[in-house]
């Protein structure tokens, strides 16, 4: 049954280092195989060697903590608009329709750890450090797909009334 009310927002704690929900649920979305422990290893040692770069960043704008870069990176990487098919009259469009809040943060979590597990030779942590700090900066692999999705949205416009 799609749209269902579930408790999952009231079940979530927050991370216990934190106290962030987003981040509890980022690392929910990186665990695999029911390895909690190993997922939320993983996302704290990319937040301690986002720290430590951040201990050396001498840009006076520049975030002061880790989950500030984290939260930046999210937002940086949720699309506002996606193509989504239709079919209408026997042919499917590519139809731009806007995102709900909900699916843009699952769409930016699974954009970063898509782009972090591609990459192969390196330790996870060392992946997602990275991959997050370039999207607090705009750049790396999840921007690229975001502005992807977003050139995609722009070329179909002209499907847009059939949303």
């Amino acid at each position: 049954m799609a749209g269902r009310i579930t408790a999952a927002d009231k079940q979530l704690r927050p991370d216990p280092r934190y106290g962030n929900k987003t981040l509890a649920r980022f690392t929910n979305c990186v665990m695999q195989d029911g390895r909690k422990t190993a997922a939320i290893r993983v996302v704290y040692d990319a937040m301690d060697i986002i720290q430590g770069k951040l201990d050396k960043e001498t840009d006076p704008n520049a975030p002061k903590t880790a989950i500030e870069v984290f939260d930046r990176a999210i937002e940086n990487v949720k699309p506002y608009i996606e193509v989504r098919s239709k079919r209408i009259g026997g042919a499917n469009y590519q139809v731009p329709m806007q995102v709900g809040p909900r699916r843009r943060q699952s769409l930016a979590f699974r954009w970063i750890i898509n782009s972090c597990r591609a990459e192969r030779g390196r330790p996870m942590a060392d992946r997602l450090s990275e991959e997050l700090w370039n999207a607090a900066r705009g750049e790396g692999k999840a921007m690229a797909t975001r502005e992807q999705v977003h050139r995609m949205a722009e070329a179909n416009k002209a499907f847009a009334h059939f949303a």
